[in-house]
């Protein structure tokens, strides 16, 4: 999924990485949520959309959504074992949807400031939109 850096920043690097992961699982995790499932077939869906997860990350992360009250569980009986079945609350519903509006937010920003570094035009609008008066 990412490239591989070989010089003294790739620690760096790969500190940054797991900070932007880390907030990405979350709202990845919350969104599959929205449908209840399991957390082996959790796992299957978000692989689908190219984000893994091993399981000493996930059990823990949604033990922790779950304690914050976005999430609810349920034990049942499926193919004669016992799963624990999640789904997002209403409250998740909520943070949800709010995360996805600042993530598109942030998105918009990003690739306006990318683009502001490659598109000389870009440069100037970016630069006379600074420079306009504010009412």
């Amino acid at each position: 999924m990412f490239r591989t850096v070989d010089n003294p920043t790739a620690e760096i690097l790969e500190n940054l990485r797991s900070e932007l992961r880390r907030g990405s699982l979350i709202v990845a995790v919350l969104a599959e949520l929205r449908q209840e499932q399991y957390g082996y077939t959790l796992r299957k869906s978000l692989e689908v959309y190219g984000i893994s997860m091993d399981e000493g990350t996930l059990y823990p992360l949604l033990r922790r959504l779950e304690s914050q009250g976005l999430l609810v569980s349920e034990w049942r009986e499926q193919d004669k074992r016992n799963k624990r079945f999640y789904r997002l609350s209403q409250q998740g519903e909520v943070i949800l949807t709010q995360l996805l509006l600042d993530w598109e937010d942030l998105s918009q920003s990003l690739e306006a400031i990318q683009r502001s570094h490659t598109d000389p035009k870009q440069e100037s609008s970016a630069a006379s939109a600074e420079a306009a008066p504010q009412d």
